[in-house]
């Protein structure tokens, strides 16, 4: 069955809670990122501000923002993809254990630590007690969360869903990872720089992603999602047996495709996946990125996700975004997959259609 995407809102490195990033995007030029705010007085009030960290305000505040575009109140469903949680409130906790020698410590901090408190913020700011789920997949997070919904829907148990990934990026997190070697020298930030590929490391950023899924279409739609698959640990013959079995199943070629949205980073390990991937299957097919405008994070596969869809609703994907080609823009698509990977370890597929036609 067909999914549809009915509005999606994110709060990123780029412009929040529209799409200026579509034809005028802000460029990074370091390698510590952080999403720029919204006024949240729309969302929360000033008392609740207060004691909500950055990464619960944002989830609230995509989670209306996209409700009220697709003219809803309540979904049948909250379905949440983290990986690691509000890592600001998890810093607040372990400060204090060690401040306090453990002893006469909030709770607050504790219970807003933990991963599955986005997804209830929301729920409570909602009213809804409907289906609450929350993933924690590192960088398949997201995936997880939507593969939940399409077989809610599949299974007839609800018929729409609110869906999101939400990670986020605070000065130790981002010190602690460095240390490992997971983000880029701030000589190596240029967006040339990441699309060679030959260093270890990418940008940091934030993710907060939500969009409302519906299993109906309707005038809102902005594409659809025809098929999802997830692997693990397939070997190269596995997944290009499997792109190959899902583009049949739609009758589809890859020659129909217009595009292929993955996580290339700059990173040399991690693009050398889908490099070797898709040079031997589909070399001639664009590859369309964006990380190099919206960073790296646990959730960024949501980011992608929505890329996709807005290429889809707009009917063009502009020349930022193409990695493979001279800079030319593409017109009028109608098909794109989505691929994403973990350390070559978890990998996800989404097929994308435009409902244009």
């Amino acid at each position: 069955m067909k999914v549809f995407i009915e509005s999606v809102s994110p709060i990123s490195i780029q412009e929040p809670l529209c799409e200026k990033w579509f034809s005028a995007p802000i460029i990074p030029a370091q390698s510590y990122n952080l999403s720029t705010e919204p006024d949240y007085k729309e969302f929360v009030s000033p008392i609740e501000a207060r004691r909500m960290g950055k990464l619960l305000k944002r989830a609230v505040a995509t989670a209306l923002h996209s409700l009220k575009n697709a003219s809803k109140t309540e979904p049948d469903a909250i379905i949440i993809g983290t990986g690691l949680g509000c890592v600001e409130h998890t810093e607040k906790f372990l400060n204090a254990v060690i401040d306090n020698d453990e002893e006469c410590l909030s709770p607050t901090s504790f219970m807003l630590s933990t991963h599955n408190t986005i997804s209830s913020q929301v729920a409570q700011r909602l009213k809804c007690h409907s289906y609450n789920c929350t993933y924690s997949h590192r960088a398949l997070s997201f995936d997880n969360a939507l593969w939940d919904a399409l077989m809610q829907m599949e299974l007839g148990k609800i018929a729409n869903a609110l869906v999101g990934g939400h990670d986020e990026m605070t000065p130790d997190y981002y010190t602690m990872l460095g240390r490992i070697g997971y983000w880029k020298n701030e000589e190596d930030c240029s967006t040339e720089k990441l699309r060679e590929g030959k260093s270890h490391g990418s940008i940091s950023g934030d993710c907060s992603v939500s969009m409302f899924l519906n299993n109906t279409q309707t005038p809102l739609a902005q594409c659809s999602i025809d098929d999802m698959e997830l692997l693990y640990k397939p070997s190269l013959s596995q997944i290009r047996t499997l792109l190959s079995t899902l583009l049949e199943k739609h009758h589809l070629t890859i020659n129909n495709i217009d595009g292929i949205v993955c996580g290339l980073s700059g990173d040399a390990e991690n693009d050398h996946i889908y490099q070797n991937i898709f040079s031997q299957y589909c070399p001639d097919t664009p590859l369309i990125w964006y990380k190099h405008l919206f960073g790296e994070s646990c959730c960024a596969s949501a980011l992608g996700t929505y890329v996709a869809a807005t290429c889809l609703k707009k009917q063009l994907i502009p020349s930022h975004l193409i990695y493979n080609q001279n800079d030319n823009k593409i017109e009028k698509p109608e098909h794109l997959l989505v691929y994403n990977h973990f350390k070559n370890i978890d990998h996800s597929l989404i097929l994308l259609s435009s409902c244009c036609n």
